[in-house]
């Protein structure tokens, strides 16, 4: 008697596979075009004076008005708005991106320590501020401080004989040292406050930090996808990559470079004490569904943007910190995605 193939679980298992692809790739094009167009209202707002642009950028805030009309809402019609948002847009993608390479290395601290330099950076930043009058933003300086506490920590971790998370420890707790007694000494001189960036504070969120944003955002992509393969090697094999003759030494300083650069782009939106967060807590959802690297990848870019959807949109409504509010639905997140992967386990034993 011939032997009979039961191919109705493999169609069903086929099946899911396709469809998961679907909803996939639909969220990776609604994060691709969103960000298209934080961009391009970024450019605009920048080029505004410009005639043709100023005209289209009119054009933007008019269809904008049209949005509040038919949502019932009074945000789009906003410039400030539009700033904030593009600026947390940005973040929920070049976060999870850079912080996927960090979990799968296990340097998630790095983050936390970098956001402890940047705030120090900025404290440095304000106080020379006070003493020589405004000198714009003090992102550029903690965007400079943070560069070199990157490099600092790599430095440390490459020369010494300590375990792995010393210099980091280190870096963490003399970096917030700093802070802490310039803001001090600040204070006592000309009132320096630094509570916008320490849990995060949408109105602190500019159109020259919104333009920072972006052309960060821009460069972290772009060398990402230029040195992907690379990253991905010294990720999951560096003795095999040292081996290889790859300047595993340089990757690792240009991915806590860019992990320093990220962390000041994201820190007036999600504050010194939250941004590790963006990093990890995206990651760490995807990875209980995700089927291997590059699919984490996307998905944690998918749940960061809706991270920053969801905790904007609690934050603008409930006049609540925006830092707080996002680190709140990504865990949210990050737990239904652990109930749905304990889901697909019953479903595979019981198969």
């Amino acid at each position: 008697m011939p032997e009979t193939i039961d191919t109705a679980g493999e169609t069903d298992t086929n099946s899911s596979i396709d469809r998961r692809l679907a909803v996939e790739m639909v969220g990776l094009v609604l994060t691709g075009a969103v960000t298209a167009v934080m961009l391009t209202f970024i450019a605009l707002n920048w080029l505004q004076a410009y005639p043709v642009v100023g005209e289209w950028y009119d054009q933007f805030m008019i269809a904008g008005q049209w949005m509040d009309y038919y949502l019932g809402t009074n945000v789009f019609q906003w410039s400030f708005m539009w700033q904030q948002m593009a600026t947390g847009v940005l973040i929920g993608t070049v976060a999870p991106l850079i912080g996927t390479f960090l979990v799968h290395r296990e340097m998630a601290l790095i983050g936390e320590t970098l956001a402890h330099t940047a705030f120090a950076g900025v404290a440095i930043g304000f106080a020379a501020g006070s003493l020589v009058g405004g000198i714009g933003t003090p992102l550029y300086a903690a965007l400079i401080v943070s560069i070199f506490g990157a490099i600092g920590v790599q430095w440390l971790a490459e020369r010494t004989n300590t375990y792995g998370d010393v210099p980091i420890a280190i870096m963490l707790t003399g970096s917030f040292a700093v802070g802490t007694l310039i803001i001090s000494w600040g204070r006592g001189q000309r009132g320096i406050s630094i509570e916008e960036y320490l849990f995060g504070d949408l109105s602190i969120v500019g159109a020259e930090s919104a333009r920072m944003m972006a052309v960060l955002s821009i460069v972290v992509v772009a060398i990402v996808l230029y040195t992907y393969k690379q990253l991905l090697f010294i990720t999951f094999d560096e003795q095999a990559a040292r081996v290889a003759r790859l300047n595993v030494n340089a990757y690792n300083t240009l991915l806590i470079v860019m992990t320093a650069v990220v962390v000041v782009g994201s820190m007036q939106v999600l504050g010194v004490i939250l941004v590790a967060g963006m990093l990890v807590i995206p990651v760490a959802a995807a990875s209980q569904i995700s089927r291997g690297f590059r699919e984490t990848i996307y998905l944690s870019i998918i749940f960061g943007q809706l991270s920053i959807a969801g905790g904007l949109a609690l934050a603008i409504s409930q006049s609540l910190p925006s830092g707080g509010s996002i680190i709140v639905v990504a865990i949210a997140i990050y737990l239904l995605t652990i109930a749905a992967s304990s889901r697909q386990v019953m479903a595979i034993s019981t198969h």
